[in-house]
């Protein structure tokens, strides 16, 4: 497996008894492994890949990153720190500009939008949770149930590179999702995915052990709900047809 969890991701010495980000990474290894090995992940490197569920995936990621985006500006409001600040507001022009330039990219070759289209089951659930944990719980809550987004893209992103390294010519594959595979393992993502690490280990030095407690608990939660996305992508979710009553899709 590829490591992304190497010490070079961490600038900062912590007393064994303050936890980190590694902490709450440490904790979710096990959950982050069999996510990792996602059938719609591997699929992609393999070229397998049903494309109707990586189009499906990208609509509803594209829905995701609005209200990710969101959260990130909110955090840049109730960071005490200038800096943080302006860096959590640079997170979420990188969410709206970069990510989904590559979405739009994609919208233009399938002649498609999300314009339109609700988030489905475990997209809801997934930001709904994050935008309740950033609107009613403290600075550095915030930060962790934000922070999977970040390192779990980033960390099945070079697992994905690796395999498909490894692959190398034996398979065919859309350019889609090489595209998709060069932009979350490359170098420029993980950049911003060690500012953000650091962001949150700065946080976790000045939580109390409450707030540590709680900051785990929201960083396992987001691992969960970013493995059931895929979940969804794959078998392409839709609401109970059976709720449809109101005629109002």
């Amino acid at each position: 497996l590829y490591n992304t969890t190497n010490n070079h991701l961490h600038s900062v010495i912590f007393n064994h008894n303050i936890m980190s980000s590694q902490s709450f990474w440490d904790k979710a290894a096990p959950l982050i492994a069999v996510t990792e090995k996602h059938p719609f992940l591997v699929a992609m490197v393999d070229g397998t890949l049903d494309m109707d569920a990586f189009r499906y995936y990208v609509v509803q990621d594209a829905l995701y990153l609005n209200d990710f985006a969101d959260c990130l500006r909110r955090l840049s409001k109730s960071a005490s720190v200038p800096e943080d600040a302006e860096r959590l507001e640079s997170f979420a022009k990188g969410a709206e500009e970069a990510e989904m330039a590559l979405h739009n990219s994609f919208f233009q070759q399938w002649d498609i939008s999300a314009e339109g289209v609700e988030q489905m089951p475990n997209c809801l659930l997934y930001t709904s949770y994050m935008k309740r944990i950033v609107a009613t719980k403290c600075h550095a809550e915030g930060l962790a149930v934000l922070l999977p987004c970040f390192w779990v893209y980033m960390h099945v992103g070079k697992c994905m590179l690796k395999l498909r390294q490894e692959l190398g010519h034996s398979v065919e594959r859309p350019k889609q999702f090489d595209a998709w595979i060069d932009m979350y393992g490359g170098d420029e993502f993980e950049k911003e995915v060690k500012d953000y690490i650091a962001m949150c280990d700065v946080a976790c030095q000045s939580a109390d052990e409450n707030t540590l407690q709680e900051m785990e608990k929201h960083f396992i939660m987001s691992c969960k709900l970013e493995h059931m996305f895929w979940d969804q992508a794959q078998h392409k979710t839709q609401w109970p047809d059976e709720l449809d009553v109101l005629n109002i899709r």
